[in-house]
């Protein structure tokens, strides 16, 4: 027994495991939300989600800035979006040491817009509706807009992203079925 445990453990001497570049993770790269696999919308929503949480907590937002129904309003979602990764980028360990300052600076105009966005969608605290959207000449008129009311965030939240998976893997399925369908002889 005391032969099989010596064996499992590694010997000190023996110097640093070898890493290869497979065993380094990716920097992060934009996130383009219309071109994931339903499984990857998954997965951004969730991190996302996440990291909004952690900001808006850290930084004292109020929902002026980050609502909380800011997953409903694509403009919001492609500035936190974008954010999200800055910051993923700047605080990455080997990022130059001022790269939180340009973060900081960034994330300065980033809360301009989305005080802009906010304002322009009227989502609220305990409430939201679809942004507003104006007819060109030619178009159907936009359909009217009602608020609706939430009760609980998180739940609305898990279920909007269970949603928009299927909305996708739908598209997958459907997709693949067509090419499928192609290469039928």
């Amino acid at each position: 027994m005391n032969d099989q445990h010596e064996m499992d453990e590694p010997d000190v001497f023996d110097g640093p495991p070898r890493v290869t570049n497979s065993d380094m993770p990716e920097p992060p790269h934009p996130v383009n939300w219309n071109l994931l696999t339903a499984h990857e919308l998954e997965q951004e929503w969730l991190a996302l989600n996440r990291w909004v949480d952690w900001l808006r907590r850290t930084y004292g937002l109020t929902v002026a800035v980050v609502p909380p129904f800011w997953h409903h309003h694509p403009e919001m979602v492609w500035e936190l979006s974008a954010l999200h990764l800055h910051w993923l980028a700047a605080y990455d360990p080997d990022q130059n040491a001022s790269a939180p300052l340009g973060w900081h600076r960034d994330f300065a105009d980033a809360r301009e817009r989305l005080r802009y966005w906010v304002t322009a969608c009227g989502t609220r605290g305990d409430r939201d509706r679809p942004t507003r959207q104006a007819a060109w000449p030619g178009e159907d008129s936009a359909p009217t807009i009602q608020d609706f009311t939430f009760t609980d965030r998180d739940t609305e939240f898990v279920e909007f992203v269970i949603a928009q998976v299927r909305k996708r893997q739908e598209a997958e399925d459907e997709f693949y079925a067509n090419l499928a369908d192609d290469e039928a002889p």
